[in-house]
């Protein structure tokens, strides 16, 4: 599907068009679950206008990419698209891995924080995991494809350990939550 018109004045009536032409209600779960893809990328891509580092500018716009990809799938409810492929979660997991690695253990909730690109990491953290719950809201609703929920799984996982291996590599000591503080 390509935006040739900005402007159609179709969705005055408080509905949609899907990917495949279906109307649905701006409040469906189908429509919850694209809007919150759509602010998990913009963040993404605020996260990204931050780094200067061109290996993780790089990594996260593939993101932006893959992101539009379930977006893609999601709009097409019907249809057999498989636009976001099982390599890509590998990739992620493989990079989990290896910040784990290089990372020490922890041992308690760290304050999200730092550096403006560390801290624009936490926000794009928190807001995979809004669009989690909003993908999750919708596979009750229709049939799912548990690829995306794994996707989005591993991506705030892999949001949070970028932004530990960024605050380290700026020399930045971690802070822990106190309790009773």
């Amino acid at each position: 599907m390509r935006i040739t018109k900005v402007t159609t004045k179709t969705g005055d009536d408080g509905k949609t068009s899907l990917g495949d032409g279906q109307r649905i209600t701006k409040n469906h779960p189908i429509i919850n679950a694209l809007g919150d893809l759509d602010h998990l990328n913009s963040i993404i891509g605020w996260a990204e206008a931050a780094s200067s580092n061109k290996i993780y500018s790089q990594e996260l716009k593939n993101i932006q990419q893959d992101i539009f990809n379930i977006s893609g799938d999601i709009s097409l409810p019907d249809s057999d698209t498989a636009l976001l492929s099982l390599d890509r979660i590998d990739y992620l997991e493989e990079k989990i891995k290896e910040m784990s690695n290089d990372l020490p253990p922890l041992k308690e909730f760290i304050l999200p924080g730092g550096s403006e690109f560390n801290s624009r990491l936490h926000i794009a953290r928190t807001t995979c995991r809004n669009s989690e719950r909003s993908l999750v809201a919708m596979h009750q609703k229709q049939e799912r494809n548990d690829l995306h929920a794994k996707y989005l799984n591993r991506l705030s996982d892999y949001l949070f350990l970028l932004a530990r291996v960024v605050k380290l590599k700026k020399n930045q000591e971690e802070e822990h939550w106190e309790l009773n503080k």
